[in-house]
């Protein structure tokens, strides 16, 4: 069992049931997966970067990320329908529990000038979305070998029914959020 899973069974749990008071074991909200996204615009002209992109996604995550195809055709970015402009992967189970801890306790101090994370990026439903400039900041990535500096989205769904619920799991799970 990961270490982060071990941590919120043991102690994330108990405060989440005395502070929001629930009932049955099955309220308390848990994080269900962990949605990593890069969105390459640039792809449009120079298809090479989707490789070294699938490539540092699959070194920070631990699982082949999936390629991302354009929906629509629009004109004015020189864009047709089915050319690929990013890739994602969507962790689950351990690999989640791994990539929190990592990005918790490994990427987010390595930020230049880092105060925490904004605790109002929550979408109405207790699911947080953070934005990452650069993915320089995992341990994995070399610095030497990449090609373009690349941001990243991370998306955290949790089966909260409020941003109050989920921010407070988050913050008990270790997020740094900034006051």
């Amino acid at each position: 069992m990961s270490q982060l899973k071990t941590f919120y069974h043991d102690s994330v749990v108990p405060k989440l049931k005395e502070k929001f008071n629930y009932q049955n074991p099955m309220e308390i909200p848990k994080i269900t997966k962990i949605v990593v996204n890069m969105g390459l615009g640039e792809a449009i002209h120079n298809i090479k970067i989707i490789d070294s992109a699938v490539e540092e996604l699959k070194q920070i995550s631990g699982q082949q990320p999936v390629v991302t195809r354009a929906k629509k055709s629009i004109a004015a970015f020189k864009l047709r329908e089915g050319m690929p402009i990013g890739c994602m992967v969507t962790l689950r189970r351990k690999r989640m529990y791994d990539f929190l801890n990592k990005l918790i306790n490994v990427a987010l101090p390595r930020v230049r000038d880092f105060r925490g994370i904004s605790g109002k990026a929550f979408d109405g439903s207790g699911n947080y979305s953070l934005g990452i400039k650069e993915q320089l900041i995992f341990p994995e990535i070399d610095y030497d070998k990449i090609d373009k500096i690349k941001g990243l989205n991370i998306s955290i769904v949790t089966s909260a029914k409020t941003n109050e619920e989920g921010k407070e799991l988050l913050k008990l799970m270790g997020m740094p959020f900034r006051n």
